[in-house]
């Protein structure tokens, strides 16, 4: 059941990185090279805040100077419905000041109405369901989960904030007789790990003790994710939906 809310891997070539995306519908496709005779695109990211500290590394990382990434704040995961609103609010009037916009969203509960925007304003969006897959891949993803469906997930982003994010958000910290309620049904928390941070997995171990589940943790690191801003950046051709 998906969540009520929602080792940095070796550095690689440009090429190496884009053929881990995979297909989703109004995707950032790669297919291995830039677009030949052209500049670099001037980029927007618009993204959820959870990713903030992996996309800013990214951008850093590979010197992506013609890229811009805008946060929307990363508790809208617990109001799904008002992600495309916000989006398309924060984009308004600046469409057309950039080349490609990107949208560091999977669908991420929204039933579609992310790729509805994304074919109506010529937008693109990281491949997957939710930020899980863009960490783990969709594949891996589905097999971890088919282990255990009755996993509770949570990114270093979430593990960090787990009290404002899960807590706070859901009124557990007010009323804890509700955790029978929303994680009744859960058997175990599984840490998808971005970094080897003996902090963070700390907080994520914490986490699971509060909630009564077993823990499980599987290092990530991020390069799904680099690929995919990557090849954006860089001006690599794709497909359209």
């Amino acid at each position: 059941m998906p969540n009520p809310v929602f080792t940095t891997q070796p550095a690689a070539t440009a090429a190496d990185r884009f053929r881990t995306l995979e297909p989703a519908p109004c995707r950032a496709e790669a297919d291995g090279s830039p677009t030949p005779g052209r500049r670099p695109p001037t980029v927007l990211v618009i993204a959820c805040g959870a990713l903030a500290r992996e996309l800013g590394r990214t951008v850093e990382v590979n010197g992506l100077a013609n890229v811009t990434v805008d946060y929307l704040p990363g508790r809208l995961h617990n109001r799904p419905e008002r992600i495309p609103e916000a989006i398309e609010s924060r984009l308004a009037g600046r469409r057309h000041a950039y080349d490609r916009v990107l949208l560091g969203y999977g669908d991420c509960g929204t039933g579609g109405r992310l790729d509805e925007l994304c074919r109506r304003l010529d937008l693109e969006r990281l491949p997957g369901d939710h930020c899980y897959e863009f960490y783990t891949g969709s594949v891996e993803f589905a097999a971890l989960h088919d282990t255990e469906p009755g996993s509770f997930y949570l990114t270093d982003y979430l593990a960090r904030h787990f009290d404002a994010i899960v807590m706070a958000s859901l009124g557990l910290d007010r009323h804890p007789e509700l955790l029978e309620l929303y994680f009744g049904n859960y058997r175990r928390l599984v840490h998808l790990a971005q970094t080897e941070d003996p902090v963070v997995e700390a907080k994520a171990r914490r986490a699971a003790d509060i909630l009564g589940l077993e823990f499980h943790s599987v290092t990530t690191g991020t390069g799904r994710l680099e690929a995919g801003v990557v090849s954006v950046a860089l001006g690599v051709a794709r497909s359209r939906p």
